[in-house]
């Protein structure tokens, strides 16, 4: 099998999918793309069986050699020209990105719907590359109905990444201070009180937060047929670090509704990592990478993608647990 291109492969999503990917299939080509070689060349040395090139986004060859072939292509980078997406579907690669958010997905839409046939295209920008869908998939296996999905989200202040990260974070919050929601069945836009929310930690701290408009709430209504769904974020100091440790991830979700016998049922879990969104997003990208690659699974027809209508939601859990994330059930919304 030809190289994975890992576009961003030394920033720290990059980087934590290589790594995964390594341990996992051990003899799988990868190519460490970045715009500093030097660093690059260290994460592919690190990695062993991985080569390393500079890479120019602006440029619709990439900056790469004509005769660079590739087996799929990973934006772990915003892709801000789509020049990665076009020279995937130009060699009928899989692609899979993770910067672009809900408001700023229609250029990948339609380029990708454009040449529905050329290439298979894993849209992942959702929190920790899809992974929280995954999990709410996972535990509303115990439903026999979902009424409401809530999903809150703490991001610590320190975890938010490298200066990439910083600048998506910057870039996505530019474009609307609107909120997306599900409410009785209708896709809505709040802003104001509408949107603000308090995010509550999973050491019962509150924290201010408001609704965002990401990918994570059209796949959660979509998937399970909720009615209601609201992802709600809030950016403050994570309960590690309350404790005096480092920065950790917690993402919540609450889901409500009736059992398989009609039975009101609810369940609250926190799925927290105590590195962090590091590892939980590069887990996210590779447990993609895999799945179009046919390592695992029938192989992936061209068009477009999202994670769950891929990933095995019980397969992600599994793998979730294996790089040190736990899920942690919590007392109900007051």
């Amino acid at each position: 099998m030809k190289s994975v291109l890992i576009m961003g492969g030394s920033g720290q999503a990059g980087a934590a999918t290589a790594s995964i990917l390594r341990q996992w299939h051990p003899t799988l080509p990868l190519t460490i793309a970045g715009r500093d070689l030097d660093r690059a060349q260290r994460v592919a040395d690190k990695l062993g069986g991985a080569t390393a090139v500079t890479i120019d986004l602006r440029r619709s060859d990439l900056g790469l050699p004509a005769d660079h072939g590739h087996s799929a292509v990973v934006a772990a980078v915003w892709d801000s020209c789509l020049h990665g997406l076009r020279h995937a579907q130009d060699r009928g690669l899989p692609y899979l990105s993770i910067s672009n958010g809900l408001t700023d997905i229609a250029p990948e839409v339609i380029a990708g719907g454009q040449r529905a046939g050329a290439a298979p295209i894993l849209l992942a920008s959702h929190w920790y590359a899809g992974l929280v869908v995954l999990a709410a998939q996972d535990f509303a296996k115990a439903f026999g109905r979902l009424d409401t999905i809530q999903v809150s989200a703490v991001l610590d202040e320190l975890d938010s990444g490298g200066p990439a990260a910083l600048e998506d974070v910057q870039r996505l919050l530019t474009v609307t201070s609107a909120g997306l929601v599900r409410r009785d069945g209708v896709f809505t836009w709040v802003s104001g009180p509408d949107a603000q929310a308090e995010v509550v930690s999973v050491d019962g701290t509150v924290l201010p937060g408001q609704s965002i408009p990401t990918l994570d709430l059209p796949s959660l209504a979509i998937a399970t047929g909720a009615p209601n769904v609201r992802f709600d974020f809030a950016v403050g100091e994570s309960a590690s670090r309350r404790r005096g440790g480092a920065a950790s991830t917690e993402v919540r979700i609450d889901l409500e509704g009736a059992d398989l016998t009609g039975a009101p049922l609810r369940t609250s879990r926190y799925l927290i990592h105590p590195e962090g969104q590091r590892p939980l997003t590069g887990l996210g990208i590779a447990l993609g990478v895999e799945r179009l690659l046919g390592l695992r699974g029938e192989a992936v027809t061209p068009g477009i993608h999202t994670p769950e209508a891929l990933i095995d939601p019980a397969y992600a859990v599994e793998r979730m647990l294996e790089i040190g994330a736990t899920f942690v059930d919590a007392p109900a919304h007051r």
